[in-house]
């Protein structure tokens, strides 16, 4: 298997490090084994992800399986310390292990051996550097990115030359990290995961600038939280943060343009992001397993061209995004 096999939409692992809530050890894996029954073979983690929970969970879950048979990515730039601390905000449900940023070489390769372990697994497709951003790190990410530059970048280069992974990029969820890494003359990234900003809520941005230049570079793009962390399907978080009135009332509007034409708002949302061309695929996160179903209905779903025409004309969506037109 290899990139051009990931799939138009595999699943994201984040809300299985107990994100928001405690999930018991059975529904992570009933989520699991229902992504694998419904064909899904691409599967994303990180350490960040309940202090290392999701990629044990995961482990333990994809085990069962035929290593050759599957493509999973996780992420450097933290490194999961033995010593514990109290737990608050996304993760506060998740392992108590104290999570260290560091985004040096030896701490990339420090993070690589403990995920492999973590995940049993032998080998790791692709590889993100994570969060080296803004909303991670305020003013201080440049500086965070030029020690990425220095050490992880260079490292999962000369792991992708010497065939250890098969591509490597940032994970982030904004897009200046990605447009900075892509011009970079050396460390080419290949493969990056773009959360939050190539969605039905949040493309403009990303039109612009992000997505013309993963073109021209030949790198794709993995677009996850798609649905911007659950306000677009009924939950009350924008991008991991309680949803601000403005977007609840455009998330309405499109609403009530989807009820008109019979289209689920979770099939306008996955269908959207994977329209772009330098879309590779999409990653919906979930910890139920009938959400599985819900997502692989949705993402197969005929939407009436009619729906795109009035999101367009009430400037829903830009004029500039590639659409799920079918004539």
């Amino acid at each position: 298997m290899d990139e051009a096999s990931l799939g138009k939409i595999g699943l994201g692992t984040a809300p299985l490090g107990n994100m928001y809530r405690d999930i018991p050890e059975k529904e992570v894996k009933a989520t699991i084994d229902a992504a694998w029954d419904h064909g899904i073979r691409y599967f994303d983690t990180a350490p960040f992800y309940g202090a290392g929970l999701s990629e044990i969970r995961v482990g333990n879950a994809l085990s069962q399986y035929n290593r050759d048979d599957f493509m999973l990515s996780t992420k450097v730039g933290r490194v999961i310390s033995d010593e514990w601390e109290e737990k608050n905000g996304l993760f506060e449900f998740g392992r108590k292990n104290k999570v260290i940023t560091d985004y040096s070489e030896d701490a990339t390769l420090r993070s690589i051996e403990q995920s492999l372990e973590r995940l049993k697994t032998d080998r790791l497709d692709f590889v993100y550097a994570h969060d080296i951003s803004p909303d991670f790190h305020g003013d201080e990410w440049i500086s965070k990115f030029d020690t990425a530059r220095k050490g992880a970048f260079r490292v999962l280069t000369r792991l992708r030359e010497e065939g250890v992974i098969k591509s490597w990029g940032i994970g982030v969820n904004t897009t200046e990290p990605i447009e900075l890494a892509l011009e970079l003359e050396e460390s080419k990234p290949d493969l990056c995961l773009q959360a939050t900003h190539y969605t039905l809520l949040n493309h403009e941005r990303a039109l612009q600038r992000l997505m013309p230049a993963a073109q021209e570079k030949g790198v794709g793009i993995v677009v996850g939280a798609p649905y911007n962390s659950g306000v677009l399907v009924g939950g009350s978080h924008y991008n991991y943060q309680e949803a601000p009135s403005e977007i609840t009332s455009k998330v309405a509007q499109i609403k009530e343009i989807a009820q008109r034409h019979q289209v689920s708002l979770k099939a306008a949302a996955l269908q959207f992001s994977t329209a772009h061309p330098a879309v590779a695929s999409v990653i919906p996160g979930s910890s139920r397993p009938e959400r599985i179903n819900e997502d692989i209905t949705a993402i197969k779903a005929e939407i009436p061209s009619a729906f795109w025409q009035e999101m367009r004309e009430q400037e829903l969506v830009s004029p500039m995004a590639p659409l799920p037109i079918h004539e």
